[in-house]
Formats: structure tokens, C-alpha cells, sequence
């Protein structure tokens, strides 16, 4: 396993394979205890009460699919592919870099809260959107769609100049 990056909120998403690059929120919990979804469209969030990205366990990062107005930030989530990168910024500007393992869409009856926010051991990212079909009574999609990831380097932050 590659070393781990320092404990550091991550600020920044880098998904080239699907031209995204965008700053990242920060998540917690609804009063209901069920996680938070991100208020802005076009950014995803970061649930702050799992693993910071790069760290043993599952970094979690939330965004939505779409929204009235159109695509939305993970509109692209389900066309990642096993080998595509993802790059973390984290907040001390190191970047954590994972490698997309697996891609799959759950019926959000069945969706694997274990597998997706408890870790398998090892340093992981896990992304998070709605997809499936969209239920038009309910007004929201019927699936998740889960890209998984596990971290394959770490880069230290640059070096300042006093």
C-alpha cells in the first residue's frame, strides 16, 4: 500500500477521465442523522465525519447527478471506468491520488452503507451520486451510483518560498 497522506480536509476533486475539476464542501449529518447532500449542484461534498481522503478507511464524497436546470456535478460519475484516476487537494495542498476500481449502481433500497462509509481495510474514496431511474412522484432517482476507489500515491505539498 502507498504511504498515506498527513489527517487534512480535502479542497479540491480532480477526475480527468471526465473533465472534472472543481472545489470540494465539507458534509455532516441532517438532524435526522442520515448524511447530508450537498446544497450546491455543481460542487460535491466531503462527509467530515468519516475518513479524510488518503487516510486507512473510506473517504467519502458526495455530489449530485442533475438537477432541474440539467447536468450536475457526477453527471459523468457512471461512465468512470476501472484504472481511470481521481486526485484529492487536500487542504495542507498534498494531493492524494486514487485509481477507479469498480463502478456500480445499487437500488437505493440495497445501498451498501457498510461497504461505502466503513472501509475495507485500506485507503479508499468512495464517489456517490443518484442514478437509475428517475422516480417523477417521488421527484428523485430510484439507484445510487457508487464509484469505488483505492489510493496508489500521495504527493507531499510544495515547498513554500519565504
Amino acid at each position: 500500500m502507498p504511504p498515506l497522506a498527513q489527517p487534512s480536509a480535502p479542497v479540491e476533486l480532480r477526475i480527468p477521465a471526465i473533465g472534472l475539476s472543481v472545489p470540494v464542501t465539507e458534509l455532516g449529518l441532517n438532524p435526522d442523522q442520515t448524511v447530508e447532500v450537498p446544497t450546491d449542484f455543481q460542487k460535491p461534498g466531503w462527509y467530515r465525519l468519516g475518513t479524510a481522503p488518503g487516510q486507512l478507511g473510506s473517504a467519502v464524497i458526495l455530489g449530485h447527478v442533475d438537477s432541474y436546470r440539467g447536468p450536475a456535478v457526477f453527471f459523468q460519475l457512471r461512465s468512470l471506468k476501472a484504472g481511470d484516476t481521481v486526485e484529492v487537494t487536500l487542504a495542507d495542498r498534498a494531493i492524494a491520488r486514487f485509481t477507479v476500481t469498480e463502478v456500480a449502481t445499487y437500488p437505493k433500497s440495497e445501498f451498501p452503507a457498510q461497504r461505502v462509509y466503513g472501509g475495507q481495510g485500506t485507503s479508499e474514496l468512495v464517489l456517490v451520486t443518484c442514478g437509475g431511474e428517475f422516480d417523477r412522484q417521488a421527484r428523485s432517482y430510484r439507484s445510487n451510483v457508487v464509484a469505488y476507489t483505492s489510493l496508489t500515491g500521495t504527493a507531499p505539498a510544495p515547498a513554500t518560498q519565504n
